[in-house]
């Protein structure tokens, strides 16, 4: 990992990226959600003040437990302005951020011990199903998959498809 000084107090794009481990079109992308920010020379190239390397390993931290980047944005706005979050910080927010984890986990546990049985119908129109049909008004009339749409209260067979001679061949 490539260390810089500590006199240097900006960073260019490629050296917070080689720092964060963040790709250059993600920090890019964070400036543009507002989640960190930079200032451009003369030659309008980006500079990052350092405070940025904490700033990106806290966006990390938090996408990867799921975090949407607005509510990272919005856990940012609070904090003064260029100011890193500190271990504090994360302490109160991820305190905060917990019940909705916690749904989310919940959430997903529901659909997990829902897929088994999904999986064995094929046509996901069983009579229960949470997942693609909550409600299945079909499977009330019907079982099976559903091809075609009923007109006229009758369902329509398709229409098999006549060989051409020059199929043949």
């Amino acid at each position: 990992m490539p260390q810089i000084p500590e006199k240097i107090h900006e960073l260019t794009v490629g050296q917070l990226s080689a720092r964060s481990g963040a790709a250059v079109s993600a920090l890019h992308f964070y400036e543009s959600k507002g989640l960190i920010s930079s200032r451009r020379t003369t030659g309008n190239q980006r500079r990052y003040h350092r405070d940025a390397l904490r700033r990106v390993a806290f966006v990390r931290a938090a996408q990867r437990v799921g975090i949407p980047l607005a509510t990272i944005r919005e856990a940012l706005a609070e904090l003064p302005e260029e100011r890193t979050p500190t271990r504090e910080d994360w302490a109160r927010l991820s305190e905060a951020w917990r019940s909705e984890l916690d749904e989310r986990i919940t959430q997903l546990s529901r659909l997990r011990d829902h897929l088994t049985d999904c999986i064995g119908c094929g046509c996901l129109s069983l009579e229960n199903c949470v997942l693609s049909n909550p409600d299945d008004v079909f499977g009330e009339r019907r079982t099976g998959s559903r091809l075609m749409v009923e007109r006229d209260g009758a369902q329509r067979k398709p229409q098999k498809r006549q060989r051409e001679p020059e199929d043949c061949r």
